[in-house]
C-alpha cells in the first residue's frame, strides 16, 4: 500500500472512530459547564475563547457600534495576525498570517458569501461590518467546519437578521457618525420585534466617502526611485471614494424545541478603483438565507442545526460615465447541516456536512478568467474532550471539489476533480486554574481556486499579465501550534507560536516575460507550486495597574510576527512585525485610550517586490455614557494624529495610494 493509501485509511479509520466514540460518549451521564466568551465559528457546540487551542479574536455588538465605518478588511487590520490588502476603502479583504484570497474564508452566519472578492484584490467583500452584531475571527488552519477555502482561517459576520429568539419588546441598535479625512458619513440600525410567535428583524446601512486625504504623495519614494517617475503633489487619493447601501428584512418562527426562519438582503455599492483612473466599480447582490435548529429530545445528540444561502451577485467595471466595462457575475447556493452531540462528562462533538454549487462568469475586454462551474462537497466531524486538568481537541474532514471552464485562448472544456482530506489533533493541559497550555498539530489541504487554474489575461488591478496552470494540484500544509492562555491577579496574556510546512504551496512568480497592450508593457506572472514554511506567532497582554470600584486603568499589548520562505525564495506580501501598546481607562461614564503602533519595515523581499518603511502611528478615542443604563453612547476618535505616511505591505497598492491621513471622527448609539 502506498503512503497516501496508507494515510487516507488511517482517516478514515479515524473519522469512524471519533464518530463511534462521540455517540459512545453522549450516552454518559450529563454534566454541565459554564463558558465565558463562547466561540461558534471552528466547533458548532461552542467552546470558551480563553479554553482552547484555536486562535480566535471576537468583535463584540458594543466594540461593533462605535467602529468606523470601513470595510471588513479595514476593520480588522492590525488585530493580531491580522492585515487588510487595502485596496482603497472600498475593495479591502481581510488578511491572516500573511495568506489572503482563496486561503481566508469570510462568511455571513457560517455560510460563504458567493461572491467574487477572492477572485481580484480590487472586488469588494459583500458584506458591511455596520451589518454585524459580533464578527468572530479564527487564525490558523484550525477550521475543518469550512473546508480548504479556510486554510488560513476564517472570518465570520454574524447578524441577528434571522432572529433565535423571542425578543421582549423591540430590540435594536442604531448608530451614526461622520469623519474628517474623506468627509464620510454613515448611518446604521437594526430592530427586532415580536408578532406572536414570529421574530420580525429588519436592518439597513448606508455610507459614503469621497477621495480621502494623504499625508505624502501617493507614489512612494520607493517607486519614484525604481522607475524614475514623479511622486505628484499628494493631498488627496485619487478615485478613493466609496458609496454602500444595505438592506435586510428576516421573519424568524421561534418555538420550545427551536427556530426556522428566513431573510432576505439587497446590497449595493459603488467605488473608485485606485490603481485606474477615473474607473469605477458598480457591485450588486441580492442574497436568501433559510436556517434553521431543533432541539432533540433523547438520543446521543442534542439538537441538530442547518443553514442555506444564495446570492446572486453582479459586479460591474465603469471606465468613466461610459459604457460598461468588464462585468462579474457569480450565482450559487452554499449549504450545511450539523448534528451536535449531547454532552456528556466532559465530551462535546458534532457531525456536519457542507454542500456548494456556483457559477462564475467574467465578460468584457479586460476579462482575465474564463467562466466557471464549481460543485463542492464536504463531511466533518470536530470533537473535545474536557477533564479538570487536560483534554484533547480534533477533527477530520474530506471534500470533493470539481471545476469546469472553456480555456480563454480556447480548446476543449477543462474538468478537474479533487479530493481534499483535513485532520487536526491537540492536546492541553489547565496546570492551575487560571493557566491554559496547548499544542495542536493539523494536516489540511487545499484545491486550487478559478483564477489559480484557468487565469490567462491581463489583470489591470494588479498591473500584470496572469497565466494560471490547469494540472496545479492540491495545496498541502501541516501545522504545529503552541497555545497559553494566562489569567492571574492583574495579568492577563494569550501566546500562540505557530510553524506551517507548504507541499504543493501556489505561488504567483514573475516569469521575466513582458506583455505588450497599447504601448505598456506589463510583466507576465505564472502561478506555480512550491513548497513553502510559515513561522510566526501573536502575543496579547494586559496589565492593570489600578482599580477601584467601576475605575480601572491598565496597559495593554499586542504584537505579531510572521516570516514565510517558499524554495523560490521569500514569499511576496508578508507583513512585517508589528507592536501595538494602549493606556486604557474605563469606567462606568467614560472609557479612554491612547494608543502606539509600530510596524516595522518590510525587506524580506520577493523578486519583483519594493521594500516598505516602517511607521509608527499614534491614535486616540473615547466612549462617553451620559446615562446610567448605557443606552446611548457619544464617540469620538482621533486617528493617525501625527499624520504619518504609511503603507501596507501586503496590499497591491502600497507604492500607489498610502494608508489615510490624520482623521478625526465622531458619533453616537442608541442601543434598545
Amino acid at each position: 500500500m502506498s503512503l497516501a493509501a496508507a494515510s487516507r485509511a488511517a482517516l478514515l479509520t479515524a473519522v469512524s472512530w471519533s464518530a463511534f466514540v462521540g455517540v459512545a460518549a453522549a450516552q454518559e451521564a450529563p454534566q454541565t459547564a459554564e463558558l465565558d466568551d463562547v466561540i461558534v465559528t471552528g466547533a458548532p457546540y461552542g467552546i470558551s475563547a480563553r479554553a482552547t487551542t484555536i486562535a480566535t479574536t471576537v468583535i463584540d455588538e458594543e466594540t461593533l457600534a462605535a467602529a468606523p465605518a470601513a470595510s471588513l478588511g479595514d476593520l480588522v487590520a492590525g488585530l493580531p495576525g491580522m492585515r487588510s490588502t487595502d485596496f482603497a476603502p472600498g475593495a479591502s479583504r481581510p488578511v491572516i498570517r500573511g495568506l489572503s484570497g482563496p486561503r481566508v474564508q469570510v462568511l455571513t452566519n457560517g455560510i460563504g458569501l458567493i461572491d467574487a472578492s477572492s477572485v481580484s484584490p480590487d472586488h469588494q467583500v459583500a458584506t458591511d461590518p455596520a451589518e454585524a452584531n459580533r464578527i468572530e475571527i479564527v487564525r490558523g488552519p484550525a477550521t475543518l467546519a469550512y473546508g480548504g477555502t479556510a486554510i488560513g482561517g476564517v472570518v465570520n459576520v454574524l447578524d441577528n437578521r434571522i432572529p433565535t429568539e423571542l425578543p421582549d419588546g423591540v430590540d435594536g441598535m442604531v448608530s451614526t457618525q461622520a469623519s474628517s479625512v474623506d468627509g464620510g458619513w454613515s448611518v446604521s440600525g437594526r430592530a427586532t420585534f415580536a408578532l406572536g410567535p414570529v421574530a420580525v428583524s429588519l436592518d439597513g446601512v448606508s455610507k459614503q466617502a469621497d477621495d480621502y486625504d494623504i499625508p505624502a504623495p501617493a507614489i512612494s519614494q520607493r517607486l519614484a526611485d525604481a522607475e524614475g517617475i514623479p511622486r505628484g503633489p499628494g493631498g488627496t487619493q485619487p478615485n478613493s471614494f466609496s458609496e454602500l447601501d444595505s438592506r435586510g428584512l428576516g421573519l424568524s418562527w421561534i418555538g420550545s424545541r427551536g427556530f426556522i426562519g428566513a431573510s432576505v438582503k439587497d446590497l449595493s455599492s459603488t467605488y473608485g478603483v485606485v490603481a485606474e483612473e477615473d474607473v469605477f466599480i458598480q457591485l450588486e447582490q441580492t442574497r436568501e438565507d433559510l436556517r434553521g435548529e431543533l432541539t432533540l429530545d433523547g438520543g446521543p445528540f442534542q439538537r441538530i442545526t442547518g443553514a442555506w444561502g444564495h446570492a446572486d451577485y453582479t459586479h460591474t467595471e465603469f471606465e468613466g460615465p461610459g459604457a460598461p466595462g468588464t462585468i462579474f457575475q457569480s450565482d450559487g447556493w452554499e449549504a450545511r447541516a450539523d448534528l451536535v452531540q449531547r454532552s456528556r462528562d466532559g465530551w462535546n462533538g458534532a457531525i456536519g456536512a457542507q454542500t456548494l454549487s456556483r457559477s462564475f462568469e467574467a465578460i468584457g475586454d479586460e476579462a482575465f478568467v474564463p467562466g466557471s462551474e464549481t460543485e463542492e462537497a464536504g463531511i466533518y466531524t470536530v470533537q473535545r474532550l474536557d477533564r479538570d486538568r487536560w483534554g484533547l481537541e480534533g477533527g477530520l474532514r474530506y471534500d470533493r471539489r470539481s471545476v469546469r471552464a472553456a480555456p480563454l485562448s480556447g480548446g476543449p472544456e477543462i474538468d478537474r476533480d479533487f479530493n481534499n482530506w483535513s485532520g487536526s489533533a491537540a492536546a492541553f493541559i489547565k496546570p492551575m486554574a487560571d493557566l491554559f497550555l496547548g499544542i495542536s498539530l493539523a494536516h489540511n489541504e487545499r484545491a486550487p481556486s478559478e483564477v489559480e487554474l484557468f487565469a490567462d489575461g491581463l489583470h489591470v488591478a494588479t498591473g500584470v499579465y496572469e497565466t494560471g496552470d490547469p494540472t496545479l494540484d492540491n495545496e498541502t500544509v501541516t501545522t504545529i501550534e503552541g497555545t497559553v492562555h494566562y489569567d492571574v491577579g492583574r495579568f492577563r496574556g494569550d501566546l500562540h507560536v505557530y510553524a506551517s510546512k507548504y507541499d504543493g504551496f501556489i505561488d504567483e512568480r514573475d516569469t521575466g516575460a513582458v506583455f505588450v497592450d497599447g504601448g505598456e508593457s506589463f510583466p507576465v506572472f505564472q502561478f506555480v507550486q512550491t513548497g513553502a514554511d510559515f513561522r510566526g506567532f501573536e502575543a496579547e497582554a494586559a496589565w492593570d495597574l489600578w482599580s477601584e470600584g467601576d475605575r480601572g486603568l491598565s496597559l495593554e499589548g499586542a504584537a505579531d510576527f510572521v516570516r514565510a520562505e517558499t524554495d523560490l525564495g521569500p514569499a511576496a506580501r508578508i507583513p512585517p512585525w508589528s507592536l501595538t501598546a494602549r493606556l486604557a481607562w474605563t469606567s462606568t461614564p467614560l472609557d479612554a485610550a491612547l494608543e502606539v503602533r509600530r510596524v516595522a519595515e518590510q525587506d524580506r523581499l520577493a523578486a519583483y517586490e519594493l521594500g516598505t518603511d516602517a511607521y509608527t502611528m499614534v491614535n486616540l478615542s473615547a466612549s462617553w455614557r451620559p446615562f446610567a443604563d448605557k443606552a446611548i453612547a457619544v464617540f469620538a476618535e482621533g486617528h493617525n494624529l501625527t499624520d504619518t505616511e504609511a503603507r501596507e505591505h501586503v496590499s497591491f497598492l502600497k507604492d500607489r495610494a498610502p494608508l489615510p491621513g490624520r482623521n478625526f471622527r465622531a458619533g453616537i448609539s442608541y442601543r434598545f
